[in-house]
C-alpha cells in the first residue's frame, strides 16, 4: 500500500447524499479480485451513455459530458468531496479499488457508511469527516474556483485552503499510522514475519506429523 503523508491536488465535487457502493462500481464488475483495473468503470453508469460490461474498450465508450468527473476542469483530482452516507449499500470492497485506481487518496464527506469507511483505510485512501457546514462550504468554493486545490496533511491532521485558512480533521490513530506508513492487513501482518517463522519451527518439532 502506498504511503500517505502529504497531499496537494484538485479538489473534484460529487454533490450526491446516499452514493452507494453500486454506483461507485456497479456490480457486473465484481468478477475480478485483482484490487487494479477498476478505475474507468468508477461510477460507470454516470460516467458513459451506454451499459458497461467487463472487457469492453472504454476509450471508444460515449462519455456523459454533464458528469463531474467527465469536465476538464476536474481532471487529475485525487481528493473527492461528497455529502452524506458516502459508500452505502453492499460492502464491496471493490468500491475503494475503484476509487483508488482512478486516482483519489482522500475522500472529504459529513458520514460514511462504517464498512465502506473501514474498507477506505485499508486500501490506502484517507476518508475525512467534517461537519455538514464545513463540507458544503468547500463545495461553494470548488464551484466558484476552477482548478481549486486543498493541502491534507495527515501527520498535522489538518486542511489547508488555498487562502492558508487551515480545517482540523479526527482520525484513528492505529489507521493514521498504518497511512503513514503504508500497511495493510498483510503489511500488518509480514511485520511479524520472525515470530511467525519461529513459531512455525517450534510446531514442527512438536507436532512433525502435521508437516508431512
Amino acid at each position: 500500500m502506498e504511503k500517505f503523508k502529504t497531499l496537494k491536488a484538485i479538489v473534484a465535487p460529487m454533490d450526491r447524499a446516499n452514493v452507494d457502493t453500486d454506483a461507485i462500481i456497479p456490480k457486473q464488475f465484481l468478477k475480478s479480485i485483482k484490487r487494479s483495473g477498476f478505475g474507468p468503470n468508477l461510477f460507470d453508469e454516470w460516467r458513459y451513455l451506454d451499459h458497461g460490461e467487463p472487457g469492453m474498450d472504454n476509450s471508444q465508450r460515449p462519455l456523459n459530458p454533464e458528469f463531474v468527473l467527465n469536465k476538464q476542469r476536474f481532471q487529475g483530482a485525487k481528493i473527492l468531496i461528497a455529502r452524506e452516507n458516502f459508500g452505502c449499500g453492499s460492502s464491496r470492497e471493490h468500491a475503494p479499488w475503484a476509487l483508488e485506481d482512478y486516482g483519489f487518496r482522500v475522500i472529504i464527506a459529513p458520514s460514511y457508511a462504517d464498512i465502506f469507511f473501514n474498507n477506505c483505510f485499508k486500501n490506502g485512501i484517507l476518508p475525512i469527516v467534517l461537519d455538514a457546514d464545513t463540507v458544503d462550504g468547500l463545495f461553494k468554493a470548488v464551484n466558484e474556483q476552477e482548478g481549486y486545490e486543498l493541502t491534507v496533511d495527515l501527520e498535522k491532521q489538518i486542511i489547508i485552503k488555498p487562502d492558508g485558512s487551515e480545517i482540523s480533521f479526527d482520525v484513528d490513530e492505529f489507521r493514521k499510522h498504518c497511512l503513514i506508513n503504508g500497511l495493510d492487513d498483510i503489511g500488518l501482518t509480514l511485520q511479524h514475519v520472525d515470530d511467525i517463522k519461529a513459531y512455525e519451527e517450534k510446531r514442527k518439532q512438536v507436532t512433525p506429523w502435521l508437516f508431512g
